[in-house]
């Protein structure tokens, strides 16, 4: 398992955000290394946690339980197949491309070291909203298609900061005993909200808006 691409976006302006400057971060490019990453504060006031990587939209990215996003390769190369174009590392937004790592398995609360220092803990799946859409460009009804594919990628806050460089391993150094993966967590927030019970066992590692989703629906179906 290893970080095969690291990669940050610079801000652009594009026609199809609703941030209120009309620019986004989405549009990743590989970076040199080593970049340093931090817990970047609360959402709403931190950005990534990837030093020279913007998120210009801190309502709904950004903070430190989305610090950092990753994808794997091998997802993109199943998108690659199925669009029929060519998708180069980083064009899903993602800050890490990973290579060997089942990101849609991964537990949530998992804890990945990343190079010598870095410790990530994953917190959710990503939620696509019009601005992927529209980075994405020609395709039609990507957020839908996107979204029944059940693989999107994980969100992590920075448990140890430090400096990452492409080709650094990642190894899984906890995996906790629950069985609440990005996939179940993604399902249980966008398609299935019968199964946001199932989400409660990964307690406060998951993403507090998740997390809050959950206990809201779980206590509705007790009244």
């Amino acid at each position: 398992m290893k970080l095969l691409s690291l990669n940050v976006g610079r801000p652009k302006a594009v026609p199809y955000t609703d941030q209120p400057q009309g620019l986004t971060g989405i549009d990743k490019r590989p970076a040199d290394g080593p970049v340093r990453v931090t817990a970047p504060g609360p959402k709403g006031v931190g950005a990534s946690g990837l030093a020279g990587d913007a998120v210009c939209d801190t309502r709904h990215h950004g903070g430190d339980d989305q610090a950092v996003y990753a994808f794997a390769r091998e997802d993109l190369d199943g998108w690659e197949r199925e669009l029929g174009r060519t998708l180069p590392n980083g064009v899903f937004g993602e800050n890490l491309t990973t290579e060997g790592l089942d990101i849609s398995g991964a537990r949530i609360g998992e804890r990945w070291r990343v190079g010598p220092t870095v410790v990530l803990e994953v917190t959710c799946g990503r939620i696509p909203c019009r601005t992927f859409q529209g980075h994405v460009g020609e395709e039609r009804g990507w957020v839908k298609r996107f979204t029944r594919k059940g693989a999107p990628g994980a969100y992590l806050r920075v448990i140890e900061p430090g400096e990452i460089r492409t080709g650094d391993p990642i190894e899984i150094v906890h995996r906790p005993d629950h069985d609440v993966t990005v996939a179940l967590q993604f399902r249980a927030v966008t398609t299935d909200r019968s199964l946001l019970p199932r989400l409660l066992p990964a307690g406060t590692a998951l993403h507090p808006e998740s997390l809050a989703a959950a206990r809201k629906y779980t206590a509705a179906q007790g009244d």
